[in-house]
């Protein structure tokens, strides 16, 4: 690798130190988090806002999805933070079930919590979403602010290139979600920037037990298979060019 690393510096006149010890970096982060997580079991991955409390409906609701998931064998994956993060580790967590935190640096707001049976600390959110894009059979997204949309518009993207294998979206919480279901209907598939088979890569839902179901209905991959999986696929462009 160090080899690799003076051989552009030596071709590529405009690298600097500076720039081959920020790879460095990027690669460190990725690394530890293939190294913790391919021998895992893809599991359920669930984001959402890291700002709700305890008395919110939506808390309640993760755990709840928490603890069925682990009682039915799933692992469950998180961001590893507070709110929706820990209300769905701490229902795992809580009937013994495997509770798997993907934490993030910040300078606020986000600090591990204590309901997790694993965990990876990422300095990079690039590096911390291709983790989670590659740990689990299906994603399920709580109300949220920014965070949880760009992860949201992340996967779909992804699903939507081939960039990963097809895999359950679901947006919880229909109140919160509807709205922004309706400017995708009413404004981008009308306008003609998606249509209507991309805009049904997600679905939306209130049942926590519809999503134990799906998770039921799947198989569960190693995480490093799945990422081979991902890797082997051969993604074409708008042109049918294959990339």
């Amino acid at each position: 690798m160090e080899q690799i690393w003076l051989d552009q510096l030596k071709h590529n006149k405009n690298l600097t130190i500076e720039d081959i010890e920020r790879s460095v970096r990027y690669a460190k982060d990725l690394m530890q988090g293939l190294g913790k997580l391919k021998t895992h079991n893809q599991g359920v991955t669930i984001f959402g806002s890291a700002r709700i409390t305890e008395e919110n409906p939506y808390y309640q609701k993760a755990r709840e999805l928490g603890q069925k998931l682990a009682q039915a064998g799933h692992p469950v994956i998180t961001g590893g933070g507070k709110g929706i993060m820990e209300a769905a580790n701490r229902g795992a967590y809580e009937v013994g079930g495997q509770s798997i935190g993907l934490n993030i640096e910040l300078p606020h707001e986000q600090t591990l919590n204590s309901y997790t049976t694993d965990n990876l600390q990422f300095y990079y959110f690039f590096a911390r979403k291709v983790m989670l894009a590659m740990a689990s059979k299906v994603y399920i997204y709580f109300p949220g602010g920014f965070g949880t949309i760009d992860e949201f518009s992340e996967l779909l993207t992804l699903v939507q290139t081939e960039k990963i294998p097809p895999v359950p979206i679901i947006l919880f919480g229909a109140e919160f979600w509807q709205p922004l279901d309706d400017f995708f209907r009413t404004k981008m598939e009308e306008m003609k920037m998606i249509n209507s088979i991309e805009r049904n890569l997600y679905s939306i839902t209130d049942d926590v037990d519809y999503i134990v179901q799906i998770a039921n209905t799947l198989v569960s991959h190693k995480i490093g298979e799945n990422i081979q999986r991902a890797a082997a696929m051969r993604p074409t462009d708008y042109r049918g060019v294959i990339l």
